[in-house]
Formats: C-alpha cells, sequence, structure tokens
C-alpha cells in the first residue's frame, strides 16, 4: 500500500463527488492504487482516515438497491487487492474506525445498506485470513481491530454504537461458514476467532449486549456442534444446512490450524473450556461470570444426558 501523501487527498475528493461516473471511477482507481504490489509502506493514520472517509460517503451516496450491493461488495473485495497481510489490516482497521466513528449519524433509510456493508466486509475479512492460513500473528491482528477502543466490539467502550456489535455478532457466524466454503479450505481456529465475543460476555455492562451474544454466537454455536455429534439419534430432528453452519463445523480446529481439523466433540468441549476460563477470570463482571458459568453447565448437562440416553 502506498504512503505518499500526493496521492490520497484528491482520491478521497473523488470517491466523495456527487457525480456517479466520478465515484465509480475513484473507487476503480483506488483498487489499482491498493494493489500495486511496488508500494510496500502502510498509509499513515492522517492519510487513511482521509481516504475512509472519502469512501464512507461514496458509499453514502449509492442510491439504488442493486448499485448498493455491487457497491458493497466491491468495496470489502479491496481488502483482497491488497497482497501483504498486515497493510490489508491496517485498510481494516480504517474501516472499523471510521464506520464507529460516523453510525450514529447513519438515518434510518440508509441503516440497511450500511448493515449490508459490515456484513461484506466481515466475509471478506474471513476471506483475508483464510488466505493467510489463519496465522495467529493475522488473527490477532483482527481481534485487536475489533476490541481496541473505538473498535466494535470493544467491551468498554461506550461510544460503540450497541446496534453495530449487535450486527457483528448476528452475522459472524454465517459468515465464516460461507467463507469456510471453498475447497479445500485451511481449518478455521475457533478459539483465537471467537475470542473478541468471549471477552466482550466476560466483560460488557449491557445486560442485552451478553443475552445477544448468548443467542447469536454461543446459543447457536453449541447446539451446531452438538446436532452433527456421530452418536446423535437417527430421529433426532437436525437444524438445518443454512443453520447448522455445517463448514464452520467441519472445517474448525481449535487454535492451530497445522493440526487439522477436528471433530465436533472435541471442539465442543475445548469451546465450552474456554468460556469457563474466561468466566474464571478477574477482570470478568461478577453477572456476567454467573451466566457464562450457567452457559458451561447447562451444556455439559446436556451433554451428560445425551451420553445417558445413548
Amino acid at each position: 500500500m502506498a504512503s505518499s501523501s500526493t496521492d490520497v487527498p484528491p482520491l478521497a475528493k473523488y470517491l466523495a463527488s456527487t457525480d456517479k461516473k466520478t465515484r465509480d471511477k475513484a473507487v476503480k482507481n483506488l483498487a489499482t492504487f491498493l494493489s500495486n504490489s511496488s508500494q510496500d509502506a502502510a498509509l499513515p493514520d492522517l492519510e487513511m482516515a482521509k481516504l475512509w472517509k472519502g469512501i464512507f460517503y461514496c458509499f453514502w451516496m449509492s442510491d439504488k438497491p442493486l448499485v448498493q450491493q455491487a457497491l458493497a461488495s466491491e468495496l470489502a473485495e479491496l481488502l483482497l487487492t491488497i497482497s501483504d497481510t498486515p497493510s490489508a489490516l491496517h485498510f481494516l482497521r480504517g474501516f472499523w474506525i471510521t464506520l464507529v466513528r460516523e453510525w450514529n449519524g447513519i438515518d434510518r433509510l440508509r441503516m440497511d445498506k450500511y448493515y449490508m456493508l459490515v456484513r461484506r466486509f466481515v466475509n471478506a475479512t474471513f476471506r483475508l485470513l483464510l488466505r493467510a492460513e489463519w496465522t495467529e500473528s493475522a488473527c490477532q491482528e483482527y481481534n485487536s481491530i475489533l476490541t481496541q477502543t473505538g473498535g466494535p466490539l470493544c467491551p468498554d467502550d461506550i461510544r460503540v454504537p450497541t446496534s453495530l456489535a449487535f450486527h457483528v455478532s448476528d452475522v459472524y457466524l454465517e459468515e465464516l461458514d460461507k467463507a469456510l466454503a471453498t475447497a479445500p479450505p485451511s481449518p478455521a481456529p475457533l478459539s483465537l476467532i471467537l475470542s473478541p465475543f468471549f471477552t466482550l460476555a466476560a466483560r460488557t455492562q449491557a445486560n442485552t449486549t451478553y443475552k445477544h451474544i448468548q443467542e447469536t454466537i454461543f446459543d447457536p454455536l453449541f447446539e451446531a456442534l452438538s446436532s452433527l455429534q456421530p452418536e446423535e439419534s437417527p430421529n433426532h430432528k437436525r437444524l438445518s444446512l443454512e443453520s447448522s453452519y455445517s463448514n464452520l463445523i467441519s472445517n474448525s480446529c481449535v487454535s492451530n490450524p497445522k493440526d487439522g481439523a477436528i471433530g465436533s466433540a472435541e471442539l465442543r468441549k475445548a469451546l465450552l473450556r474456554q468460556i469457563f476460563d474466561v468466566a474464571s477470570e478477574e477482570s470478568t463482571r461478577d453477572s456476567n461470570r454467573r451466566k457464562m458459568y450457567a452457559v458451561f453447565k447447562a451444556a455439559k448437562e446436556a451433554e451428560d444426558d445425551s451420553g445417558a440416553d445413548n
């Protein structure tokens, strides 16, 4: 990625133009700018902020559903035009910083298209990490982007809009499952990838946020892991393919992709242990600790009951 201060300001200006043809051309130029392999220095923070403000308003002015869908996909794919993973993640950090800062100013008529943009970026990020073979450094950097002050899953920053954190939680497992549909995939390290949600669940001061994480991350994940148990009764009602996250469950590991994918029973046990360990940390709020222990206990009891039935 380039660091030239002469290129970014006019590009940002053209991205925010009121003329659609000018904006479209600027997006194409931006893709070329970001993919230039001869430029390997990340943009300085100030220039990244200018660039992302231009991109934000470029999307703001897209006003037809098909145009919005195409542009959301095109903008998310910019992540994958950057060959250097750290530079791509630096670009992604600019996206989240800008979105958190601008979110409360989005009117209700435009909100749905920004929800769509978030979904596209979550999916593209998983494909970026998959391309990088889920290296620990890349996953940790992504987690830092999400949980830093000003990040969409930061547990301590009251300025972060709750609706944004909720939407990330809503789409996270589904988009990870889609990303893992490629063949042959490198197994996703779920302990690492889901870590921001364990931390947010442990430390959030909002009961609604904890409840949402349990309903959109914990419950469906453990239900899917249970539904794919090999010892399950053939008469058991299975989840639909869409809700079972079959790609995710069959192509995941705990923390080291080089060890290969592991079975659903082992994966479930490891993630339950992670919930218990995070709940036990000193930084976990007491009320959240009790809820996380309850998740652990309920899942263990369900596991014991299943074993007894068999």
